[in-house]
């Protein structure tokens, strides 16, 4: 598996690779990393769905976020030169050991994600016996912990979900995050999956009591390097997405603020969302992150 570029189509030049878009130069996006690994990947710095169980119970509008990093907190860390650090003694050998085996996992686990996105868009069932030899061949021991790792990354970033079908042959599929039928909308083999945005924006909807100001939706992307009119590798332009695709699809309503004066805008769910899922089962997903956290993610 791991080709030159890879099947994610993180490089840093344009053009294309497996009939995935590339981004120009993701070097320069906002909310976008590049590794030292010879296939660039992405990393989203933060996640606003972290919670407490009481802002969940109470529909609290104000809440902090909680910083997470996806793909492993380790990853700056460890893509660090050993050259950058100081001649290192004996006390301190065991400190590198652990630096190099986590840089390791973190290049598994994007080799992993990547292999999983491929296999979405050509909408093909992922067989663990195949990601054992295709992608950790020599590290098969490390697959659980890189198995939930590029799992969860999945499921936050790109709103999908990996079901296993077959417990004994132990065949995955990718399903949507709480039903939600926009990945399958845009899925032309170009496209990056984009519901994670989307579960993003109803969650935060549901947190504010049902009705959310645009400038909010905006603080809470912006700490997750999302931006309003900049494009992003994932997302494309986040405010084409968030007040007229979306809102087109029926998944959200955007609307001036009753008597606002300069108009201010707000985003609620559409009925697309309400046909699709429900605030409940937005909930319990959150809960379900919550357990993973509040810290670094996944661990």
């Amino acid at each position: 598996m791991a080709a030159e570029g890879g099947a994610l189509g993180l490089q840093q030049r344009g053009g294309e690779v497996g009939g995935l878009s590339l981004c120009p130069d993701i070097t320069g996006v906002p909310g976008v990393k590049v590794s030292g690994h010879k296939t660039p990947v992405i990393m989203v710095p933060t996640n606003e769905l972290c919670t407490s169980e009481e802002d969940l119970q109470g529909q609290i509008q104000a809440q902090g976020p909680v910083e997470v990093q996806l793909l492993g907190a380790e990853a700056e860390d460890a893509s660090t030169p050993l050259a950058s650090f100081p001649p290192v003694s004996s006390s301190s050998a065991a400190v590198v050991a652990e630096i190099l085996f986590k840089q390791a996992l973190y290049v598994m686990t994007t080799e992993l994600l990547e292999f999983l996105l491929l296999k979405y868009r050509t909408k093909e069932p992922v067989f663990q016996a195949e990601m054992l030899n295709t992608v950790l061949r020599d590290n098969q021991a490390n697959f659980p912990v890189v198995f939930r790792k590029a799992t969860q990354c999945l499921q936050l970033v790109f709103g999908l979900d990996v079901k296993e079908v077959d417990h004994r042959e132990h065949i995955y599929v990718m399903v949507p995050t709480l039903g939600l039928t926009l990945n399958e909308m845009q899925r032309d083999g170009q496209s990056m999956p984009k519901a994670g945005l989307l579960l993003t924006a109803l969650s935060k909807i549901v947190l504010a009591g049902g009705r959310i100001r645009e400038e909010k939706i905006w603080g809470v992307l912006s700490r997750m390097g999302i931006f309003a009119g900049i494009e992003h590798c994932i997302y494309g332009e986040p405010k084409e997405l968030l007040t007229q695709v979306w809102v087109q699809a029926g998944y959200l309503q955007y609307r001036q603020v009753p008597y606002s004066h300069p108009a201010r805008y707000e985003f609620l769910w559409g009925p697309r969302a309400y046909a699709e899922t429900s605030k409940q089962q937005v909930k319990d997903y959150l809960r379900r992150v919550n357990r993973r956290g509040p810290r670094f993610f996944p661990p």
